[in-house]
């Protein structure tokens, strides 16, 4: 009886040893495209470090679809955490990585596993419904292996692998005079917005209507036409090109449950499909605008752009592909609509989808062009790009669309970044040439950390240039880094500065030419001033640390900048404690970089309290300017004093103009700000200015419920016209 129980015992002690054991095997996850293409070479990304002898070692090797030893370029990057494969022909291969090839490989759950992947020359179409299935379905597959930190296994063949501005009237309008354009990034490239004006007549959304004004008599403007309304259509955004009036807004369309769907509990989880539908209305007669024409590709809108008579316009969509799993009969492929050619929905066809290199997205991009000559029969010329897009950047040649590529979580960054976020990020950069509606794919080019907005790119003379921030300002254990890469326009990396302003991140950025600027926070405001003019050799010039930062930098002209954001303080820390950084009053600064060496804040202003904000902090768009008067406006609301708690109390809202020039510095000129009823704590979502724009000798202000019009030499009150 004694003997049962002592091998009792040791049982449980194995047992428990071999749980134990168990626990602290280290899971390995891989992340890598089934395409690639002949000139950019394939790169597959692991969750642990492989030995740095592991291809040497023959722990690593590859072989071609006949099983043969394959002469290409194989190479260890990333501190060991990426493979990449260079200098391949076209055609079908297999990376084998052995458990050997792991640092401390007797501890990792990795069985042998086979990475296989497809070369091509160009980007190839998808063939068939059967390709893009089976791409969805391997992405489902390592998608659940990465998500559970199981093995790496990837042993599957696949067939889906074979598959600076001056005065002119405003862009795309066509009709001369004097009066407000977007504040668009690049000069000739319209972009969309929430109001447009003729300089005669403004063109606004308000609060889901789109509205026509006639602003001929400033003091007595009128209301002239509104669009009918559709419960299924909410407009966003509008261009103004000659005598059509463009509203892209968000489409509701009721799932067919009779269709492809899937599962059948798919209604309490999807009631319904977005889409980003543009319509088209003539207004040669302001006061009946006729509508002409509706275009549409289901995604949410990233973005669009309007040049040359050209309107192009990028969406996201992500089919059900999870349905997959439950057997479900899903359609893949994203629907379009156009009223001159149905009336309803389709979706596209197999030749006009292409799966992008790099990618391991289940979300697509899809790009519309139309020409606006004649808007009523011009084609239309839609393609879908599997590859999710964030942010996007046009010039007149050229369309980049960036894409998150996210590292399988290594052992260090899950436990310091946390579950909810458990990878590092790198991003992908997708560039497509524009030749009128022909949008073509270029190449790619990925880069180490994370893009802020589109003004964190930016294309001169044939490069293409972009500053990211790596890792997480939070993370102490791998503190943040920022830095500047400059590609060549293959997509191939030429120059870059790197480690930039550790343990912070970047909060604006702006290219001028030769020049790029950079601010990033943490505790105080460094200005970043960059010499790009040599792409092979970029450089830090000048460094400026301020309190508070910038959220937007805006060019007053080669030597100056404009920097709107927060002034911030700190607050000592208790008990030896780290300082408490809290944000104060708006913050507006003027940089002389003429020293680029020494860049200055020229001057500052610092408008209300703690609390106190403006929409120019996160839309550009919001931005008045008046060149020749020198004027800087835009909406504020307005905090003042602070309450028992420290933070300031809602004192009114309005829109504000500022002189600001490079000899005098930052004057204000006009406070057309409301003030409170003090009955009223905290600000009217109605009151709220959203645009501020001129024409001729008048500036006027757009919130939800009215537009103001004000004297622009005295800025006295002159009408208003209430919706």
């Amino acid at each position: 009886m004694k003997k049962r129980s002592i091998w009792v015992i040791i049982a449980a002690v194995v047992a428990i040893s071999v749980l134990s054991f168990a626990f602290f095997i280290d899971k390995v996850t891989v992340s890598a495209s089934s395409i690639a293409l002949t000139e950019q070479g394939w790169k597959a990304n692991f969750s642990v470090p492989l030995k740095e002898s592991a291809i040497e070692d023959g722990d690593i090797y590859l072989l071609d679809q006949q099983d043969n030893d394959v002469d290409a370029d194989l190479k260890i990057l990333q501190n060991g955490l990426s493979v990449e494969v260079s200098n391949l022909k076209t055609g079908s291969y297999t990376l084998h990585v052995n458990r050997n090839a792991i640092k401390g490989g007797f501890f990792k759950s990795m069985s042998t596993s086979k990475l296989s992947f497809t070369v091509h020359k160009d980007l190839q179409s998808v063939k068939s419904e059967k390709e893009l299935k089976e791409y969805f379905l391997k992405l489902q597959k390592m998608m659940a292996q990465n998500y559970a930190g199981g093995e790496m296994n990837a042993t599957e063949e696949s067939d889906s692998s074979s598959m600076d501005s001056s005065k002119s009237s405003a862009p795309g309008t066509g009709r001369e005079g004097d009066y407000s354009e977007t504040n668009n990034q690049v000069e000739g490239v319209d972009e969309a917005d929430l109001v447009k004006t003729d300089g005669e007549f403004i063109y606004a959304i308000v609060n889901g209507r789109v509205i026509i004004t006639d602003i001929r008599k400033p003091s007595s403007m009128a209301k002239i036409a509104e669009l009918p309304q559709d419960k299924s259509f909410y407009p966003m955004q509008l261009f103004l090109n000659k005598d059509t009036l463009i509203v892209l807004g968000e489409k509701y369309i009721p799932y067919d449950y009779s269709g492809k769907i899937g599962a059948a509990d798919s209604k309490m989880m999807m009631p319904f499909n977005s889409a980003t539908n543009v319509r088209f209305y003539d207004v040669k007669d302001t006061k009946n605008p006729k509508l002409v024409r509706e275009i549409g590709a289901e995604g949410y809108l990233n973005g669009a752009r309007l040049t040359d008579n050209i309107l192009y316009f990028v969406t996201n969509v992500a089919p059900n592909y999870w349905m997959l799993a439950d057997g479900g009969d899903v359609e893949l492929r994203p629907h379009t609509f156009d009223s001159k050619k149905d009336d309803e929905a389709l979706p596209m066809s197999f030749s006009d989808l292409s799966i992008l290199p790099g990618t391991i997205e289940g979300t697509y991009s899809v790009i519309t062009a139309m020409d606006l000559n004649n808007p009523k029969d011009s084609k239309v010329v839609t393609k879908g790009y599997l590859g999710s897009s964030n942010a996007l950047y046009m010039s007149k040649e050229a369309l980049y669309l960036t894409a998150p590529m996210y590292m399988p979580a290594t052992k260090s960054n899950r436990a310091s970044i946390g579950f909810w976020n458990p990878q590092a990020t790198n991003t992908e950069i997708y560039k497509f040439t524009l030749t009128g509606t022909d949008v073509d794919f270029v190449s790619s080019g990925e880069v180490t950390g994370m893009l802020l907005n589109q003004f964190s790119m930016d294309e001169h003379d044939g490069y293409f240039r972009v500053v990211t921030t790596k890792g997480f300002a939070w993370d102490d254990q791998s503190p943040s880094e920022n830095n500047l890469f400059i590609l060549d326009a293959g997509m191939n990396q030429v120059g870059a500065i790197e480690g930039l302003a550790k343990g912070e991140r970047i909060y604006s950025a702006r290219f001028m030419g030769d020049k790029a600027y950079m601010v990033t926070f943490k505790e105080t405001d460094p200005l970043f001033v960059m010499d790009v003019s040599n792409p092979l050799e970029p450089k830090v010039l000048g460094e400026l640390k301020i309190p508070g930062f910038s959220n937007y930098l805006h060019p007053l002209d080669e030597n100056h900048l404009i920097g709107f954001g927060y002034d911030t303080k700190s607050i000592p820390g208790e008990n030896g404690s780290q300082p408490r950084i809290i944000t104060g009053g708006m913050k507006i600064s003027l940089f002389d970089v003429t020293d680029y060496a020494n860049p200055k804040e020229k001057d500052v202003e610092i408008l209300g309290g703690q609390g106190t904000y403006s929409s120019i902090q996160y839309d550009h768009k919001a931005l008045f300017q008046h060149r020749e008067n020198g004027y800087y406006g835009f909406p504020v609301t307005l905090y003042e004093g602070s309450n028992k708690d420290g933070y300031g109390e809602y004192a009114g809202e309005g829109g504000i103009v500022y002189k600001i020039t490079a000899e005098e510095g930052i004057k204000q000129v006009a406070n057309m700000i409301t003030k409170r009823n003090p009955s009223q704590p905290y600000e009217d979502w109605e009151n709220i200015v959203q645009r501020m724009l001129y024409a001729g000798d008048t500036l006027y202000t757009i919130s939800m419920k009215e537009i103001k019009s004000y004297d622009i030499n005295t800025f006295k009150e002159i009408g208003v016209v209430t919706y």
